[in-house]
């Protein structure tokens, strides 16, 4: 019967102990997550276009616009940011040396804190 109490108290006394290590958290990750949005793709996406085609997107305030990057097919496309009421229009122009097949426009930027953003979409290029 002793044993039997003092193991009772034991696991009694390791109970609170475990809880409050968790602390008042609520847990999560600890990270904060990136701002920066990446939307309105044109032409849209598995579209058919011309070579030499205009493409656009538009990036969210919160993406630094000087980080804005765009590859197709691993060339780097030179891009125009204009700065919006509401954000960044970004656009550029499919490289002359992609055409009759299928590109996906990458995009990369970063947001606050250096966080990472990235998307892009698909087009058939004729």
């Amino acid at each position: 019967m002793k044993v039997r109490n003092i193991l009772l108290v034991a696991i009694v006394l390791m109970i609170p102990g475990t809880v409050w290590a968790y602390g008042e958290s609520g847990g999560g990750s600890g990270l904060i997550a990136c701002t920066a949005k990446l939307s309105k793709f044109t032409p849209a996406n598995n579209t058919e276009v011309a070579q030499k085609s205009e493409f656009s997107f538009f990036a969210s305030h919160s993406t630094n616009p000087t980080s804005i990057r765009v590859t197709i097919k691993d060339h780097s496309v030179p891009i125009t940011v204009t700065e919006k009421h509401d954000g960044f229009q970004v656009t550029g122009k499919i490289p002359d040396a992609v055409k009759g097949t299928f590109a996906k426009i990458n995009i990369a930027a970063k947001g606050p804190n250096q966080c990472d953003a990235s998307g892009g979409w698909l087009v058939k290029v004729k």
